[in-house]
């Protein structure tokens, strides 16, 4: 299976959003953020609207939380642990994130997202100790949707100002490049007249 974020944004559009968000939840290591952010570049592109964005990569986060939920909820802690060994969790991480989610566990599920290690824990987490399911939705919902806009936002912001610089580069690039040798070049005669005299 190809890895690569750029490509399954590029070959398959909302559905390779979609589906890079559900998997990484699951543990998969692909970098959700990176998949916002370019997300939300190739919206500055046109290649994306920004409710179906929204729409895909809400859905894929929604419906992967929900789906490690489930396996944490009906499989427990010993077939959780064995994934989470498969994906590089250590015990000592595990024991410190369900501490955290004891004492916090709405808080966790809100804020959760933006911290990549956690985001894959938590809702493993959420299903281990029995949280309300639908409480666990509302949650997961609400933190998906201002987790998508924020990156995507920020994505399509960082290509507004790359289409602006590059468009600013390429234009002024070889007369500002010329300038600066002619600089130079005066600066180096200039310094050796000087010697001389």
């Amino acid at each position: 299976m190809h890895l690569g974020v750029q490509y399954w944004i590029s070959h398959y559009g909302y559905i390779g959003v979609f589906f890079i968000l559900l998997i990484e939840n699951l543990g998969v290591p692909f970098p959700a953020e990176t998949t916002l952010v370019l997300s939300g570049i190739e919206w500055t592109k046109g290649a994306f609207a920004f409710l179906p964005l929204l729409v895909a990569a809400s859905l894929g986060n929604i419906f992967g939380s929900t789906a490690a939920y489930g396996i944490g909820y009906f499989l427990g802690r010993p077939i959780v642990m064995r994934i989470a060994r498969f994906v590089g969790i250590k015990e000592q991480k595990w024991a410190k994130a369900e501490g955290t989610f004891a004492k916090y566990r709405g808080f966790v599920v809100l804020f959760g997202k933006f911290i990549a290690g956690i985001r894959v824990l938590v809702p493993y987490l959420a299903g281990i100790e029995r949280m309300p399911f639908l409480t666990f939705s509302l949650f997961n919902a609400i933190s998906a949707l201002v987790w998508v806009v924020a990156f995507t936002t920020l994505g399509r912001f960082a290509g507004v100002a790359w289409s602006h610089y590059h468009r600013v580069m390429h234009q002024y690039l070889v007369p500002g490049l010329i300038a600066l040798a002619v600089l130079v070049a005066l600066y180096v005669a200039l310094k050796r007249r000087y010697r001389q005299a």
